[in-house]
């Protein structure tokens, strides 16, 4: 077993603060850790905890981390193809300022994402630890999937309604729909906003999660503070 690449994906995870549980899993590596003491290891993996649960939200959940990046929400379709008619009647700006509005309330709701991971990290057992070690490169992520999926969409969708009609999101998709379907010969329109961000911002957080976890298994760890570089070190 590969203890720095063990290291790495316990860094991307964080979770397992049983210090005789870490002790076990270094031991079944055939590694030895005995310089280290528990309470270093405890400490480096709490560290290490806040340090994986963050890259996403730090990544996403931060201004222009939708509107300019590779997970840049678009239209629903059927407004997209509204806009396109619309734009022949000089209707088309305030689409694009609805698309605006709708990676901001994604930015505005990734955080939520932070807690929950947290949470089911300190949930794994043995058992889950070792079957993400032993699995895919995206087992960990998967996991996580699994076990905070459903609770993610239901923190996330208020704060994106909220956003949405903070920033006046939902005035301005009614008023353009309320405009688009008074056109002559155009199919009227009706879109779910807020559960069309929601699931683009669902797909992008456990996608550059898996990008994460992929690149730590390749290469284990970014060692930003000296207490990882001592625990996962070597």
């Amino acid at each position: 077993m590969n203890k720095a690449l063990l290291a790495g994906l316990i860094l991307m995870l964080g979770g397992c603060e049983s210090s005789g549980l870490i002790e076990d899993i270094l031991a079944r590596g055939g590694a030895s850790d005995s310089a280290l003491s528990s309470q270093t290891i405890a400490d480096g993996l709490r560290e290490a905890l806040t340090v994986g649960s963050g890259r996403v939200v730090d990544t996403l959940g931060v201004e222009n981390g939708f509107l300019d990046g590779a997970f840049h929400i678009p239209l629903p379709e059927k407004l997209a193809e509204a806009q396109k008619v619309a734009g022949r009647f000089g209707l088309s700006k305030p689409f694009d300022e609805l698309e605006l509005r709708m990676n901001r309330a994604a930015e505005a709701a990734t955080p939520k994402a932070r807690d929950l991971f947290l949470s089911a990290i300190r949930g794994m057992s043995f058992d889950d630890v070792m079957q993400v070690y032993r699995g895919g490169d995206d087992a960990a992520t998967r996991y996580l999937e699994r076990s905070t999926g459903a609770s993610l969409q239901s923190e996330m969708r208020p704060v994106i309604d909220r956003s949405l009609a903070e920033v006046g999101a939902v005035q301005t998709l009614e008023s353009l729909v309320q405009r688009y379907n008074a056109l002559p010969l155009v199919k009227p329109i009706d879109a779910d906003l807020s559960g069309h961000v929601l699931d683009y911002a669902n797909r992008a957080i456990f996608s550059q999660l898996a990008k994460e976890e992929a690149a730590i298994r390749k290469d284990p760890v970014k060692r930003t503070t000296q207490l990882l570089k001592t625990v996962f070190g070597g």
